[in-house]
């Protein structure tokens, strides 16, 4: 990441993409389950944030890519501090849905 990623936050079409590229990578949704009701990124397993206690229920391999997202990237940002310091190695924070500009299920 350089200094303009720092200043501006995390691009979630560029997270999206690089998630589509990595073999067995999990994208993580930590928005409510209603949130995710109205509207996710295709592919994306939804885990509250509130519920990542539970995250090894869904995630088994600490090792496993995962990149989480939320609204606008504030949810994110704390659900990695959390997987992190629950033993998840490889996580990224891509930000919110809100800057998102592809296709969203529902």
């Amino acid at each position: 990441m350089g200094l303009l990623d720092h200043l501006c936050g995390p691009d979630v079409n560029r997270g999206v993409l690089e998630y589509s590229l990595v073999s067995g990578a999990v994208l993580l949704d930590v928005r409510t389950q209603q949130e995710f009701n109205d509207g996710h990124i295709p592919g994306s397993v939804n885990l509250p944030l509130q519920m990542l206690d539970n995250a090894d229920e869904i995630i088994e391999n600490v090792d496993v890519p995962l990149y989480v997202y939320c609204r606008s990237g504030a949810r994110s940002r704390q659900a990695v501090m959390v997987l992190k310091s629950m033993g998840y190695r490889n996580v990224t924070n891509i930000g919110g849905i809100s800057a998102y500009t592809g296709k969203v299920e529902r």
